[in-house]
């Protein structure tokens, strides 16, 4: 992740965005950028990202999944943080 600052991005995709493969969609993305951390379902009905890296990196990739799955995200929340948990990769949450 090069010598730009990380950040640590928690974005929250609503929609129908469960059941459509939004998981594996966006893990194959991630496969693209420089980033870690997790996607996963919540019991709500909605996706929860969690991503670190680059602020280019990480608005790039939520940028192309919003892209890649237009038909079904609706809205979207977003927080970021400087509190860096360290993930090793990227991957899906069950």
């Amino acid at each position: 992740m090069g010598g730009e600052t990380k950040q640590h991005v928690r974005c929250v995709f609503f929609g129908r965005v469960q059941g459509v493969g939004f998981r594996y969609t966006t893990l194959h993305i991630a496969r693209g950028y420089d980033v870690v951390g997790y996607v996963r379902n919540t019991p709500e009905g909605s996706v929860e990202l969690v991503v670190e890296g680059s602020a280019g990196d990480i608005a790039d990739f939520i940028a192309e999944i919003e892209k890649r799955m237009a038909g079904y995200v609706r809205d979207k929340q977003v927080s970021r943080s400087d509190d860096i948990v360290g993930f090793k990769e990227f991957d899906i949450r069950f």
